[in-house]
């Protein structure tokens, strides 16, 4: 028992001088390895009777974990001291400027939100927002589309799990209509807004994605009439296309939320593979049409007294015609490379004064 107290003593002091990890592990191998100090002394337990076995065992298994304890906590500081050397040496310079090709790109959505916004602010309109997860009574209904009403199949619709406290219907709106909805419900009229945002549809192929951005528009006053709607519109395209005589047509259609209802064509050529906009050919742009009256029930504005016109046209699709790209999906793929061709710069602030096209 005197050699173990010993052989103990002398080990933890010179656990405690070694000069490196490298050395701790020199130490351990001396001290618990298979031919160490302390394992060949545990060899001779083998040797003694059961008494005299058990007593000096326990002194034996002491030592051992004194000498563990004492290997661990000398690792230890040399771990922290070898991580304490790296944090000093392996720094990031956070002041470093900033890289040319890493510079940041405006996306040819968001340009042409700006172009649209400078367009119809011109005219007087201003923006309106709304919540991309709406009800079904907004995204429907108010809009003159009954739960029977077929054209609801023609929107392949996102549907999410109804409120649990009211049983409300709830999905991803698939057009930014219910945002005129609500602004008509916030306050009286007259009103003159656009409200672009994302919309969501369960569709996805060249020209379509699940998510895609709109712009839809509204006036109502009391004596708003088709030729208000037609000028609107003519000073839109011309000026978001930069073509002052731009050809355009509107053609009869049905929607559920307008009456009499209408589609926008607009000049263009096709050949060669390719679509450029003025023309002999005709282009579909945009749907339009007079407020149905319905909506205006829905949304508690009287039309016997208000009267107006609303709008709705696709952003990545003029995005996609303005700047010739030939692939929706490429808007959505973060691949730096085509913002870096497509996109702009901060400083392209859109104006009707500075022009919007590049």
């Amino acid at each position: 028992m005197d050699d173990l107290d010993t052989l103990t003593t002398s080990l933890l002091a010179e656990i405690g001088r070694a000069e490196s990890a490298q050395a701790v592990e020199e130490l351990r191998v001396a001290a618990l390895g298979k031919k160490g100090s302390i394992t060949l002394l545990v060899r001779t337990l083998g040797a003694m009777d059961a008494e005299e076995r058990k007593a000096k065992g326990q002194a034996f298994n002491v030592a051992k974990d004194r000498i563990s304890a004492a290997l661990d906590a000398r690792k230890a500081e040399f771990s922290a001291r070898e991580m304490d050397a790296r944090l000093a040496f392996e720094k990031i310079d956070v002041t470093l400027p900033v890289r040319h090709e890493a510079q940041g790109r405006i996306h040819p959505v968001s340009q042409v939100i700006e172009e649209i916004t400078a367009i119809f602010a011109d005219m007087g309109f201003t923006v309106a927002e709304g919540p991309d997860i709406e009800d079904d009574w907004h995204n429907f209904t108010a809009l003159n589309l009954p739960p029977e009403h077929p054209a609801r199949q023609m929107h392949d619709t996102f549907y999410l799990p109804s409120r649990p406290d009211d049983g409300t219907s709830m999905l991803l709106r698939t057009h930014t209509s219910p945002v005129q909805i609500r602004h008509m419900m916030s306050g009286k009229p007259p009103y003159r807004i656009i409200a672009p945002g994302r919309t969501y549809r369960s569709d996805s192929d060249q020209t379509h994605t699940p998510m895609f951005h709109q712009v839809e528009g509204l006036v109502i006053d009391r004596d708003i009439h088709m030729g208000h709607l037609k000028g609107c519109l003519e000073e839109f395209v011309r000026a978001i296309f930069g073509i002052p005589d731009l050809t355009y047509r509107l053609r009869p259609s049905h929607f559920p939320f307008t009456e009499p209802s209408a589609e926008m064509d607009i000049g263009c050529t096709r050949g060669g593979g390719e679509l450029k906009i003025g023309g002999p050919d005709w282009l579909e742009i945009l749907g339009c049409g007079m407020v149905h009256p319905k909506v205006l029930e829905y949304a508690g504005v009287d039309p016997a007294q208000w009267q107006g016109f609303a709008f709705g046209l696709g952003i990545d699709r003029i995005a996609m015609l303005k700047y010739g790209i030939p692939d929706l999906r490429a808007f959505f793929d973060a691949d730096v490379r085509w913002l870096r061709h497509y996109g702009f710069s901060a400083s392209d602030v859109p104006t009707l004064a500075g022009g919007l096209v590049r």
